[in-house]
C-alpha cells in the first residue's frame, strides 16, 4: 500500500489486511504499539536499536519492533537487501538517500502487509508474520512493492492509481531483472490478473474511479501500455524504465510533492516522446478498454495448459524481451 499490492492472487487479501490493521486495533496491527494507526511511528527509531544497510545510492535504517520472529534477524536483513537490490537494479540506484524501515512482528506466517510514508522522510512499515519461513521471504512481493513507491513523488489522492499501478507493474519486472523471478512467471501472472483493471459499467476513467481493481490493475495497465508505446516510438531504445529513471534524475521521489502533470512531463522528457502525458489525457478522464487478448498475442505469449510459451516471431517479441532484460547500467 503506499499504501500496497502485485501479480499474485493474494494481493487483495494482503492489501485488505494492511488497510484494516490501521483502522481496527483488534486485528494484526494491535499486536504491537508500533503497528497501530495509519501513520508511521517515526519515534520508533529513537527508541529501538537499528541496523544500517548500504544500498546503491542510499542507506536503509532497519529497526525491529519488539516481538519474536522465528527466522534469525540476519535472514530478515538479507530479504531487505535482496528487495532493495531489485529496486536499485530497475531505477539505476535506490530511489531515496535514506530510508527508515520498521519491521513489526505479527501473528502468522508470511508478510502481512506494508505501508510507505514520507511526511518526515522516507519510511516504510512492514508487518512480518513471526512464523515466516525463508521460503515465505523468497516469495514475498510486498517489500519490493513498497520500495517502488519511494521512486514516485507523492501525488494527489485521485491519482493514487499511478503510484499503485507503477508498484504493481514494476515490482515483478525489477525482480526478474535482479534474477529473483523468471520472465515466464510474471507474464503468466500478468495475463491472469491484468483484466481486473479493465473498466466496468459506470467507469469514469482512472482519475475518477476509485475502485480497487482500477487503482491497482488499471494503473498497472496504464504502465504496461506506456512501456509498450514508448518502446514502439523509440525503436525499443527506451522504455518506461528510462522514463521513471528520468523522474529520479530530476529530483523526483516520494519525499517530494508533485502534480501528476509534472511527473508525466518529466518522464516524457527523459525518453523524448510524449507518451505518458498523452495516455493520461486518454485514460484519466474516461474509460479505455484495450484488447488484451490481441496484446498478449502480439507480445508472443502462448498459454499451454498451466505453462506459458514464448513466440519469438510475434510482432512485439523483441519489446517483451527488452522489458525484462537486465539493464546495462
Amino acid at each position: 500500500m503506499k499504501r500496497t499490492t502485485p501479480f499474485r492472487v493474494i494481493a487483495l487479501a494482503a492489501a485488505l489486511v494492511a488497510a484494516l490493521a490501521g483502522a481496527f486495533p483488534f486485528l494484526a496491527g494491535a499486536q504491537s504499539e508500533f503497528a497501530r494507526g495509519n501513520r508511521m511511528p517515526y519515534d520508533a527509531f529513537e527508541k529501538l536499536p537499528k541496523t544500517d544497510l548500504e544500498i546503491s545510492g542510499g542507506i536503509i535504517h532497519v529497526a525491529f519492533a519488539p516481538g519474536e520472529i522465528a527466522l534469525p534477524q540476519e535472514k530478515v536483513l538479507d530479504w531487505v537487501r535482496t528487495s532493495a537490490k531489485a529496486v536499485a537494479t530497475y531505477y539505476g540506484r535506490f530511489p531515496v538517500n535514506e530510508l527508515k524501515l520498521l519491521i513489526v512482528p505479527v501473528d502468522g506466517p508470511r508478510v502481512r502487509g506494508g505501508t510507505t510514508w514520507a511526511y518526515r522522510g522516507a519510511a516504510i512499515r512492514v508487518m512480518l508474520g513471526r512464523d515466516s519461513s525463508e521460503a515465505d521471504l523468497r516469495r514475498d512481493w510486498v517489500m519490493v512493492h513498497e520500495m517502488v513507491h519511494l521512486a514516485l513523488p507523492d501525488l494527489a489522492e485521485r491519482h493514487a492509481w499511478l503510484s499503485e499501478g507503477l508498484a504493481v507493474y514494476v515490482e515483478p519486472i525489477a525482480r526478474v531483472q535482479a534474477g529473483d523471478l523468471t520472465a515466464a512467471e510474471i507474464w503468466q501472472a500478468m495475463m491472469r490478473d491484468m483484466p481486473k483493471g479493465l473498466p466496468e459499467a459506470g467507469d469514469r476513467g482512472l482519475d475518477n474511479t476509485d475502485t480497487w481493481g482500477r487503482k491497482y490493475w488499471g494503473g498497472a495497465m496504464f504502465a504496461l501500455l506506456a512501456d509498450l508505446e514508448i518502446r514502439k516510438a523509440t525503436a525499443n531504445k527506451f522504455g518506461l524504465q528510462d522514463a521513471m529513471r528520468g523522474v529520479i534524475a530530476a529530483g523526483g521521489n516520494h519525499e517530494q510533492d508533485w502534480p501528476i502533470e509534472r511527473v508525466l512531463a518529466t518522464a516524457d522528457k527523459a525518453v523524448g516522446v510524449n507518451v505518458l502525458t498523452r495516455l493520461h489525457s486518454e485514460m484519466g478522464p474516461k474509460p479505455v478498454t484495450p484488447d488484451l487478448a490481441a496484446l498478449w498475442r502480439d507480445l508472443g505469449l502462448r498459454p499451454r495448459g498451466e505453462a506459458l510459451e514464448f513466440d519469438d516471431t510475434a510482432p512485439l517479441a523483441a519489446i517483451r524481451k527488452a522489458i525484462t532484460e537486465k539493464p546495462a547500467r
